[in-house]
């Protein structure tokens, strides 16, 4: 992964993303898909399965589909400058890529909002900046993940806790919205505990600050004595350190299990 410095001026792309989630024999586990290594952005990296929201999403005929009602889903997202319809479409651009990437089918009642990440205009590992809702969802009991061999070419089902351990073992590359959404999802033993709490509360709006200091990127987060709002928004670290060629908290991998190594 390379970390560039150059500035974004765009307004950033509206996105959704979804953090699929099933029972495995150790607790709790969330789909990962690599994508392919000649992607622009984060190629061979392990992501969530998502992308940019069409203009299609909000036609007429999508948001006519949907098995709720669009005043309900402007309610869950917890955005009220933005219209229903705006809010309804964010939920059919989750769906849509789910299906595109992974070939997994779902509903909104499916879905539950969970954080809103929004890139900064020093992108640091992308080239383009997007403001992403993302998603939990429980994963179908009758169907089965598979890669679209061209945006992504291989499934991963891991517990969060397994997923930071390979990252910090070198073994898979994650960039730092995954990392510290893992990190959070490591507090949940079962599904429905991960779920409960997305249902009681707002997603937090996350907006890295990056800077550098003696020539080593930071990226800081809500809460760190650096970012502009002090209160938290994500349990685990609130500032990430480019070393090592990877993204690093300081007290190392402890610090992303929350201490529990």
């Amino acid at each position: 992964m390379e970390i560039t410095s150059h500035i974004v001026d765009t307004p950033p792309r509206d996105a959704a993303t979804v953090l699929m989630l099933r029972e495995g024999s150790s607790g709790l586990e969330v789909l990962l898909l690599k994508r392919h290594t000649d992607s622009k952005d984060l190629g061979g990296a392990f992501v969530f399965p998502g992308g940019k929201r069409d203009e299609a999403d909000a036609s007429p005929s999508a948001l006519g589909s949907l098995d709720q009602q669009i005043s309900e889903l402007h309610a869950q997202l917890g955005e009220p400058d933005i219209a229903p319809e705006h809010a309804a479409s964010l939920f059919v651009a989750a769906l849509r890529e789910v299906e595109e990437e992974c070939g997994l089918q779902l509903t909104c009642a499916d879905l539950r909002p969970w954080s809103r990440w929004i890139t900064p205009r020093m992108p640091s590992v992308m080239s383009k900046r997007f403001d992403t809702r993302f998603f939990l969802a429980r994963a179908p009991a009758l169907q089965t993940a598979v890669q679209d061999n061209h945006e992504t070419t291989e499934v991963l089902w891991t517990t969060p806790r397994q997923a930071l351990v390979q990252y910090w073992a070198g073994e898979i590359l994650l960039a730092p919205p995954q990392i510290m959404s893992l990190s959070h999802l490591s507090l949940f033993q079962t599904v429905e505990q991960a779920l409960s709490d997305a249902a009681q509360r707002t997603p937090p709006v996350i907006q890295p600050e990056p800077f550098d200091v003696e020539g080593m990127r930071v990226i800081c987060y809500p809460g760190d004595s650096r970012h502009p709002i002090s209160q938290r928004a994500l349990p685990g670290p609130t500032r990430l350190h480019f070393r090592n060629k990877r993204f690093e908290p300081e007290g190392g991998l402890a610090a992303f299990l929350l201490g529990k190594l």
